[in-house]
């Protein structure tokens, strides 16, 4: 795996793994300065770590995580001031701490599905091929998509319908689902399209089984848990004037990324002094939020959800 750059500065992997959005908006909110530790806790294809390398000052160093395997492949060799971190950034402070870090100067998540992982049809994630039903991003462990339909009762697979891909007929789905299960093990995305694609009206089909699948994505990953504990650990390693720069493409991330810029907790719970001013670590860099020009979705569809946001450490 190799990745160029090209006249504009836009880094692309060459087998087209993944096109990194907002890509110059999101490093210039990190402001890199000399001897700046980095993080970026979303590596994928790379695109976003080889820009931060590319602009990296004297002194500065660069910690890219990522869980799955095949991103191992994008990895750049022989670069100073660079470190791969095979883990969940989940894990984030442990991971500091091992590197002998108690803060950070910046840290970027992009927290969009890698266009590598919806276009491999053996992965699972897209209902445009026929695949195991896996959804792992770490095929090394945890519970496949299709093990969480043969386990879960019809209570529990309704409330990951309708919180992770706020479905109204989350608990149809579910029933529908236990029913045919009963029959036959639902191993394959063609095994669960033909369960549920009866349940969804014919002019929003598309629409809601992207969200149905995205549910199912999130409850295998434990995505929002993980979400949450970076945030946390974030707001903790980030030095005073630190910047955590975040790219979400869904209302639930995004939600959670802006209760812990505003009030620097997930839950959006508002802390107030004496005077009744809101105690919050951080300041907003950007109040209204950054999407992509009109030239980028139109080159890259897929960033049409992004937004970025971006805040700096009290």
């Amino acid at each position: 795996m190799t990745t160029d750059i090209n006249n504009d500065n836009n880094i692309v992997t060459a087998d087209g793994y993944h096109v990194p959005v907002l890509l110059h908006e999101s490093i210039d909110g990190l402001a890199l300065h000399d001897g700046g530790v980095y993080v970026d806790v979303t590596f994928g294809g790379g695109g976003h770590s080889r820009e931060i390398l590319r602009r990296l000052a004297p002194g500065a160093h660069l910690y890219s995580f990522d869980q799955d395997a095949d991103a191992e492949r994008n990895i750049p060799e022989d670069v100073q001031g660079f470190t791969f971190v095979r883990s969940n950034f989940r894990y984030l402070s442990n991971w500091m701490r091992y590197y002998g870090h108690d803060h950070i100067d910046g840290l970027l998540a992009d927290l969009g599905v890698s266009s590598h992982h919806f276009d491999d049809a053996e992965r699972g994630f897209s209902f445009r091929f026929d695949a195991p039903l896996d959804m792992r991003m770490n095929k090394r462990a945890g519970r496949t998509a299709s093990d969480l339909l043969a386990d879960y009762d019809e209570q529990r697979l309704a409330d990951v319908f309708y919180l992770y891909g706020e479905l109204r007929n989350s608990r149809r789905i579910a029933s529908a689902i236990v029913k045919a299960r009963q029959q036959q093990p639902i191993a394959t995305t063609s095994d669960f399209m033909r369960v549920v694609e009866p349940l969804f009206p014919r002019e929003r089909g598309k629409k809601d089984m992207a969200r149905l699948f995205q549910a199912l994505r999130i409850e295998v990953n434990h995505e929002m848990t993980a979400l949450r504990q970076m945030l946390e650990s974030a707001t903790r390693l980030l030095a005073p004037g630190g910047r955590l720069v975040v790219i979400t493409y869904h209302s639930l991330e995004d939600r959670m990324v802006k209760n812990v810029m505003r009030t620097g907790r997930a839950d959006g719970k508002v802390c107030e002094d004496f005077f009744g001013r809101v105690e919050s670590p951080y300041r907003l860099v950007n109040n209204k939020v950054i999407v992509p020009s009109a030239d980028e979705m139109q080159s890259n569809p897929r960033s049409r959800s992004a937004k970025l946001r971006i805040a700096e450490k009290r």
